[in-house]
């Protein structure tokens, strides 16, 4: 039985959500959000809240209940809150700035890497070793971030490359004589 499944998402003021021909749509202050909707779980729109329930009592019907009410949950946090993640760069020479809708990387290769930004997202750069992504879906904030980390990952040794704020890397000890 899910536990998370279970809670209707509340839809807040401001915030509105329709289905339409299997398409949930949710419209807010940050913009709007659509999801398709699976045929295993069932949806209903009541009274400010947004409730999921197992279509059926099958297994597959019942893992699929709590995954499908957090992404509901999180298409109505995108367009309230937002999503953000700050990724930090730690090297000699290591540096970011963002330019309308490019991030140019300076990250110890023969060439600076540029990386175009998607639609929907926006990118800053506060200082040179700091980026913040930010949207209102939270894929593709995530996905963005992972794209960007993956040009220099945090190495083990001197902890050189591109990490999340907060990521703990487990540092090695060198060579011994």
């Amino acid at each position: 039985m899910s536990r998370i499944g279970k809670r209707p998402v509340a839809i807040p003021s401001g915030v509105t959500a329709s289905i339409d021909n299997g398409v949930l749509s949710v419209k807010g202050p940050k913009g709007t959000l659509t999801m398709g909707l699976s045929d295993l779980v069932t949806y209903s729109l009541d009274d400010g809240a947004i409730s999921v329930q197992p279509a059926n009592d099958s297994k597959a019907s019942r893992s699929h209940w709590g995954m499908q009410r957090t992404l509901v949950s999180n298409l109505v946090e995108g367009v309230t809150q937002g999503f953000s993640k700050i990724l930090d760069i730690t090297g000699v020479g290591y540096r970011a700035n963002a330019q309308g809708g490019k991030l140019k990387l300076q990250l110890g290769y023969s060439h600076d890497v540029d990386i175009d930004v998607p639609e929907g997202i926006e990118i800053k750069t506060p200082d040179n070793t700091t980026i913040e992504i930010s949207g209102n879906d939270k894929q593709k904030v995530g996905q963005v971030a992972a794209e960007i980390r993956r040009w220099r990952k945090p190495e083990p040794y001197k902890g050189k490359g591109i990490k999340y704020r907060g990521e703990y890397i487990f540092r090695k000890e060198g060579k011994k004589k």
